[in-house]
């Protein structure tokens, strides 16, 4: 089944994963990939840090009111960012010595607050 987002969504999830990008790059991992579609969904980042491979879930929200970003990583989200991980290392064998997906939550602040960011490392273990 394929979801279409609206302009006003996709433009939320692009302004989210800029954010993380930036935060990730802040920290030294390096970007390899941005949604990549693979024959299992799209895995919204794909970054290296040191040996490691990170598949990157980024989960932005202008507001709380649906509660926190990460409640909407269910355990089908989670089967597919598994699924998706699998395919790309396939694909790419050799490329890293390990690997992890994470999650990353974008909230925006008040205006002229930075977003806040909340890193969940290795979220799928």
């Amino acid at each position: 089944m394929v979801t279409v987002k609206s302009p006003r969504r996709q433009a939320i999830g692009r302004w989210g994963e800029t954010a993380a990008a930036q935060y990730l790059t802040s920290l030294g991992y390096e970007i390899l990939e941005r949604n990549l579609r693979t024959p299992y969904g799209e895995i919204d980042l794909i970054a290296r840090i040191q040996d490691t491979i990170v598949f990157v879930e980024v989960k932005a929200r202008l507001s709380a009111s649906l509660g926190p970003p990460e409640v909407s990583v269910g355990p089908r989200k989670q089967a597919h960012m598994l699924a998706c991980a699998q395919s790309y290392i396939q694909e790419h064998p050799g490329q890293a010595a390990g690997w992890r997906i994470d999650v990353i939550t974008v909230q925006r602040q008040p205006a002229g607050q930075p977003p806040l960011i909340t890193h969940f490392e290795n979220a799928l273990s």
